[in-house]
C-alpha cells in the first residue's frame, strides 16, 4: 500500500477512508527495514509484552473485530476474545504485515458496500450498537494511537524517527 495523504477537500466517506488508509500505510512504513530480531524486541518499559510484531498482529485483529465480527456479525468459531487472539507462533514480520494488508483490504470492501449510517450487527453485551461512521472514526484513532507506540519503539530500537 502506498502512503498518501487524503484529499484536501472531499466528501465525508472519502475523507474518513483516506485518513484511515493513510494510517494503515504508515504502519507498514514504520516497520520497513526492521529485522525479525528487532521486530521481536520489547522496548517499552510500561508494556513489556508489546513488540512491533504483536502490535501489527493486534491491529489486524482490531480491523477484523470491528468490521467483520462487529459490523457484519461474523462469528468467530471457538474464540473467547477475537480482538486478543495471539499471532501464529514463529510468524515473520512480513507475514504479519501481509495478513494486516489483506485484512485492511477486506475492511475496505465492507466499507465500500455499506452506508456510513448503518449500525453494526453485533456489539458486546451492554454496549450500544454503533454506526459504520463511528467504527471508521474509531479505527483512525486506534491505528494512530498505536502508530505512536510504533514511533517510540522504532526510535528505541534503531534510532529511526519521522512521520
Amino acid at each position: 500500500m502506498t502512503r498518501q495523504f487524503p484529499p484536501a477537500t472531499a466528501d465525508e466517506r472519502d475523507m474518513l477512508t483516506g485518513w484511515l488508509d493513510h494510517q494503515r500505510a504508515t504502519v507498514r512504513l514504520k516497520c520497513t527495514g526492521l529485522s525479525e530480531e528487532q521486530a521481536e524486541l520489547a522496548v517499552l518499559p510500561a508494556s513489556p509484552r508489546m513488540t512491533v510484531k504483536t502490535l501489527v498482529g493486534h491491529l489486524r485483529h482490531v480491523e477484523r473485530g470491528w468490521f467483520e465480527i462487529g459490523f457484519l456479525g461474523v462469528q468467530e468459531v471457538g474464540a473467547k476474545d477475537p480482538l486478543q487472539l495471539s499471532q501464529p507462533p514463529g510468524a515473520s514480520l512480513d507475514r504479519l504485515l501481509d495478513e494486516y494488508d489483506r485484512q485492511c483490504e477486506r475492511s475496505r470492501e465492507i466499507v465500500a458496500g455499506h452506508q456510513l449510517d448503518e449500525l453494526e450487527a453485533h456489539a458486546p453485551e451492554g454496549i450500544e450498537l454503533v454506526s459504520l461512521r463511528w467504527i471508521i472514526t474509531h479505527l483512525i484513532e486506534e491505528t494512530a494511537r498505536h502508530l505512536g507506540h510504533l514511533d517510540a519503539m522504532r526510535e528505541l530500537i534503531d534510532g529511526t524517527t519521522g512521520y
